[in-house]
C-alpha cells in the first residue's frame, strides 16, 4: 500500500513505522490513524518486531484539531470509539513485541500512543506531555489506564492536571518509559534494541505480554494457571528445544522465531 502520512518498511525481521507528518509535528488526523492501523494489521505481520517513530523534531503531537475543519465540530467519542480504539487495541495486541521510539515530544494522544507499546525509548531530548486540560480535555486515547499502571495515581493526576512537560529522563526514572538515551546514536540504539528481540523467541515474547498484561486483574490462583497454560505452550516450540541444546552446548541460541 501507498502510504500518504507514514512511512513502513520491513526489514530484517523488523516492521519500523515512521510517523510522517513533520510539519504538524506528526499530528493525528485521520487518515494517519486509518493508515497506521493498516500497517499494523499488514505490514507487522510480515516482522517479528516493530518500531513506531517519528519523523522531524516531534514523535506526535496528539490530535489534528485542524482535521476535518472546525475543532468545535469534531465528534470525539466517535473518534475515539472508531479510530482510535482499534489503533490502540491494533498495538496491545500485536503477537509480536512493539516499541515506541521517541523521537521528540510526544504530547496528548501522541502520548498515548507511545505508552501503547511495550517498551518505550526516548532520546534525552524527547518529552511527554499530557496535554488535555490546556484545551478542556480529559486524558483519552488510552492515557487514563496507561499512566497510573505506569508511575502511580499521585504522579499520573499531577501530569494529567497540570499538563506538564515530563523529559525523557524525568519518564524513565518513574517508570513511564524503559530508558532515555542520548540523542547522539539514538537510531542507532533503537535499531539495536529491535534486532535483538527480533533475533528472540518470538512465541515467549507473546507469552510475556500475554501473561503480564492479564497478571493486573487475575488472582494468584488464575495467574498461576494462566503461567502454567503459556509456559505449555512456550515448552512445544522449536525455539525452547533449540534454547535448551544451546545453554548444554555453552553457544549462544540461534531462534527461528517458531
Amino acid at each position: 500500500m501507498n502510504y500518504e502520512t507514514i512511512r513502513c518498511a520491513v526489514r530484517e525481521d523488523i516492521c519500523i513505522i515512521t510517523l510522517n507528518r513533520p510539519q504538524v509535528m506528526n499530528a493525528l488526523n485521520a487518515q494517519m490513524r486509518a493508515e497506521l492501523l493498516h500497517a499494523i494489521r499488514t505490514d507487522a505481520t510480515r516482522a517479528r518486531v516493530m518500531v513506531l517513530t517519528g519523523s522531524g523534531r516531534a514523535f506526535c503531537s496528539g490530535q489534528d484539531l485542524g482535521d476535518g475543519g472546525n475543532a468545535a465540530n469534531i465528534d470525539l467519542e466517535r473518534t475515539l470509539r472508531d479510530e482510535y480504539e482499534p489503533l490502540l487495541r491494533a498495538i496491545t495486541d500485536c503477537p509480536i513485541p512493539t516499541i515506541a521510539a521517541v523521537n521528540g515530544a510526544a504530547a496528548g494522544a501522541g502520548a498515548s500512543l507511545a505508552l501503547a507499546a511495550d517498551v518505550v525509548i526516548g532520546a534525552e531530548s524527547a518529552s511527554f506531555t499530557q496535554a488535555f486540560t490546556r484545551i478542556g480535555l480529559i486524558p483519552d486515547a488510552g492515557g487514563s489506564y496507561w499512566l497510573p499502571r505506569m508511575i502511580g495515581a499521585p504522579r499520573a493526576m499531577g501530569a494529567m492536571l497540570f499538563a506538564e512537560k515530563i523529559t525523557a529522563a524525568q519518564a524513565a526514572d518513574w517508570g513511564m518509559i524503559w530508558e532515555a538515551v542520548a540523542d547522539d546514536g539514538f537510531a542507532d540504539h533503537w535499531w539495536g534494541r529491535a534486532k535483538h528481540l527480533a533475533q528472540g523467541p518470538t512465541a515467549a515474547y507473546a507469552g510475556v505480554k500475554q501473561v503480564l498484561r492479564e497478571s493486573w486483574q487475575n488472582p494468584l490462583d488464575r495467574q498461576l494457571d494462566l503461567e502454567a497454560q503459556v509456559q505449555g505452550r512456550c515448552g512445544k516450540t522449536r525455539d525452547f528445544k533449540e534454547g535448551v541444546v544451546a545453554f548444554l552446548e555453552k553457544r549462544p541460541a540461534k531462534f527461528e522465531g517458531r
